[in-house]
């Protein structure tokens, strides 16, 4: 048979090109794989994640796992049968078998059908120790934690309640296949993270092509005025060196000038020119302990514009000039 005529044979028997039929020999590569992680307060252990092809008519008779199965169609159709009923599906579906639930699978017998697998164990680990909560730092660790937590309880939950019906993969599921696939073959750096992630969104997007809305977690929010605050000092903190004015942070933060001014005064900071000055005033101080530097050069170092204006509001502020300054604490130190 030519070329053409086995293709024009495919399309007649209605057959189509598998985006996933690269695997071919490859099959079970990832199976290799002893993935583990924890999400929130869950551990996975991946057993399969793999490809296969049915033959037309190809039976696989009724058994049962004690993991969860996962089995997304590429390409052709066929039936399963699950609590004594018989469920059709084609392209671009998917269903659940598992945890313990007995089910027997028929490929068509005019296309047959591909499909990828994922059979995933999931437990329920201990609560973190009080320890490590209480080590979490401030950067939105503990938070971090509280929240994955909540959104794979939620998942796993309303996994264990899917339909045991198959449903079409109407969020992409299944390019959790290629890409976990595709980060290990071409090593990729953070694969392990990639497959991770992978894995996750083939959970999470199936929960949500069931039309089962998962629950966000209850994410923080600001005190606006306090982040505008530290948005502000930030910036003021890395740029007092040269020129800035109250226009050029507002404009930085997306508020006027007038309401940072109203900002600064009600969160104790004074004025905004005040601020600014006491920033430059204290490495100013900084410079003088630490170096020998003339003071003239230290004043257009840290933002003042000339060593005369510096004087002045070093006066102003401490009572002394820079230069008494410097030798007074100098002594202090002795």
């Amino acid at each position: 048979m030519t070329e053409r005529a086995e293709s024009s044979s495919l399309v007649k028997r209605g057959e189509k090109r598998n985006p996933y039929a690269f695997l071919s020999g490859r099959n079970h590569d990832l199976d290799r794989l002893d993935i583990r992680f924890r999400w929130g307060d869950y551990g996975f252990r991946i057993l399969r994640f793999h490809w296969t092809a049915f033959s037309p008519g190809k039976v696989v008779g009724f058994h049962k796992h004690a993991e969860f199965e996962f089995h997304f169609i590429p390409r052709g159709k066929g039936v399963v049968l699950m609590d004594d009923l018989t469920h059709p599906f084609h392209e671009g579906m998917f269903y659940l078998t598992g945890p313990d639930v007995e089910h027997r699978q028929e490929a068509d017998d005019e296309e047959g059908m591909d499909e990828l697998c994922l059979h995933i164990d999931i437990i329920k680990l201990g609560q973190p120790h009080s320890q490590r909560q209480q080590e979490a730092d401030l950067s939105g660790e503990r938070w971090e934690q509280g929240a994955e937590a909540e959104e794979a309880d939620e998942c796993v939950r309303r996994l264990r309640e899917l339909p045991r019906v198959p449903t079409a993969d109407a969020y992409g599921a299944m390019e959790g296949f290629m890409t976990a696939f595709m980060a290990w073959t071409n090593n990729e750096p953070g694969m392990y993270t990639t497959i991770k992630q992978a894995v996750i969104q083939i959970l999470l997007r199936a929960v949500r092509a069931y039309g089962q809305h998962q629950a966000g977690a209850s994410l923080p929010t600001r005190d606006m005025n306090a982040y505008r605050v530290q948005l502000a000092t930030q910036f003021i903190a890395a740029n007092f060196m040269g020129p800035i004015t109250l226009e050029d942070v507002a404009e930085k933060i997306h508020i006027s000038g007038r309401q940072l001014q109203r900002i600064f005064r009600d969160n104790g900071l004074g004025s905004f020119s005040d601020y600014v000055e006491s920033v430059r005033l204290e490495r100013v101080c900084e410079s003088l302990l630490a170096t020998e530097e003339p003071i003239e050069r230290i004043a257009l170092a840290k933002g003042f514009t000339s060593a005369n204006y510096l004087y002045t509001v070093f006066r102003k502020r401490f009572g002394i000039t820079p230069g008494m300054y410097r030798k007074n604490r100098r002594n202090e130190a002795k």
